[in-house]
């Protein structure tokens, strides 16, 4: 069984940048699909950004952070990173990564929050 970790949470002011990470144990980067997800209290779990398993790389961005938050993936380090750029008063909310194996349509992997395997989250906080 393999292990996600993220870490990187922090309390950030608006227009502030931050980086997520991800560590992942027992899982192949190349084998498996990599997606960042977000919840805030009373709100329903938004996918932010994926990225394919694979060698052609497909990514999707939810409209909210598109432009502000690429997904990244450093193979050596076995790490999928959210650099998060222009933070805005409305993007707070534990942020949590995922992995799976099946091959699938990004974007609806992403949207659906269709992930097998997650990680216990991390939080993040924008305030002035």
């Amino acid at each position: 069984q393999g292990q996600l970790v993220e870490s990187g949470g922090n309390l950030v002011q608006p227009g502030g940048s931050l980086r997520l990470s991800c560590t992942l144990s027992g899982f192949t980067l190349d084998s498996y699909a990599i997606g960042w997800f977000r919840q805030a209290p009373g709100k329903e779990r938004e996918g932010v950004s994926c990225v394919s398993s694979g060698l052609g790389l497909v990514t999707y961005y939810a409209d909210s952070v598109k432009g502000r938050f690429p997904i990244t993936r450093d193979k050596a380090k076995n790490t999928v990173y959210l650099p998060m750029n222009s933070l805005k008063p409305e993007d707070p909310a534990r942020y949590y990564c995922a992995a799976d194996s099946r091959a699938g349509y990004i974007a609806s992997m992403c949207a659906r929050g269709d992930f097998r395997s997650w990680g216990p989250g991390t939080q993040v906080t924008v305030s002035s």
